[in-house]
């Protein structure tokens, strides 16, 4: 039987990927035992549709269908780890705040809270530099506009996200206590969320994060996170993930550890569906669209120089004396 390919975004920091939406794929395939191999989709870096599961020409499963990958792999029949814990009102609760309270902090600290170093090497870093840093400020923007920050109300803001991560976190370490998984000794959606947020926070963000030193706080999920990551990352792996540059105009496999089975390059060539072709024309006009950002940036930028030259100048020339 043919393996199912999950394409996500590029691996760094020790990490198969540190893009917090398709690590969480990555867990679940791995918890399902769902064979898997890995693909690295370098086109897109602000693309909804990534990570996303294919099987030879007729499946496809889009990060922005039916709430997610996870949730259309549950509906389709292919893995379902939930069946058992979606009547159970604590871990819903559970997964909520998991998905919404952990995962604003650390989207804050990715993009916001810290220098932003760590989000451009999970998103752009293959970006010639004006798009990736044109692309991050933008993503910047996008993210105070969501939480609704301005210079009057930030700290306050920040305040009430690590507040929030905090509670989560002291939630999960009483519920995790000393057992294997969070809920009933096997794992759910909600170990495969948990545990990306916890290895991206340990090992993506620099050593001043707020956030990080939070977490590092309950012992037990830092052993937690270690022990998951030993297991299913690390194992079978001499070394750290590879990195590599790949041609961002490329969508072609890339080579990974050896128990993550790149694909064969014997493999015969498939038609492509009519879903890929779409995505891949969209590139074109993606790095087109990005690169006239970048011009019409630079443009405004250098006519407010401009602008500001000449306010200095008309200022030298009034005497405010007179």
């Amino acid at each position: 039987m043919e393996d199912y390919t999950l394409v996500v975004r590029k691996p760094c920091f020790g990490l198969p990927t540190a893009c917090p939406s398709c690590l969480p794929v990555f867990f679940y395939l791995k918890f399902a035992n769902l064979p898997f191999q890995l693909d690295y989709n370098l086109t897109y870096p602000d693309s909804d549709k990534i990570p996303y599961v294919e099987l030879g020409e007729d499946y496809v499963a889009y990060n922005n269908e039916k709430s997610g990958v996870i949730e259309r792999l549950k509906e389709d029949g292919i893995a379902d780890l939930d069946s058992e814990f979606e009547g159970v009102s604590e871990w819903i609760s559970m997964k909520a705040m998991v998905n919404s309270w952990l995962g604003d902090a650390l989207k804050y600290e990715l993009w916001v809270g810290t220098d932003g170093a760590a989000a451009q090497s999970i998103y752009s870093s293959n970006l010639p530099w004006p798009i990736g840093k044109v692309l991050f400020l933008k993503q910047v923007y996008n993210v105070k506009q969501q939480f609704g920050i301005t210079s009057d109300n930030a700290d306050e803001i920040e305040h009430q996200i690590y507040k929030r991560a905090s509670m989560v976190f002291g939630a999960l370490s009483s519920r995790l206590a000393d057992q294997m998984f969070l809920y009933e000794n096997r794992p759910s959606s909600l170990d495969a969320v948990f545990l990306s947020q916890a290895l991206i926070t340990l090992q993506a963000l620099p050593e001043t994060s707020i956030l990080r030193s939070k977490f590092l706080e309950h012992e037990n999920l830092v052993g937690y996170a270690s022990r998951i990551k030993m297991e299913l990352i690390d194992a079978g792996t001499s070394s750290s993930v590879p990195n590599f540059h790949a041609n961002p105009s490329s969508s072609a496999p890339r080579g990974g550890p050896s128990n993550w089975r790149s694909r064969p390059k014997t493999k015969p060539k498939r038609e492509k569906t009519k879903e890929e072709k779409d995505f891949k024309r969209r590139a074109k006009y993606f790095l087109a669209a990005q690169l006239v950002s970048v011009v019409v940036f630079v443009t405004l930028m250098s006519q407010v120089d401009g602008l500001e030259d000449e306010l200095d100048y008309d200022a030298e020339g009034f005497d405010l004396d007179e």
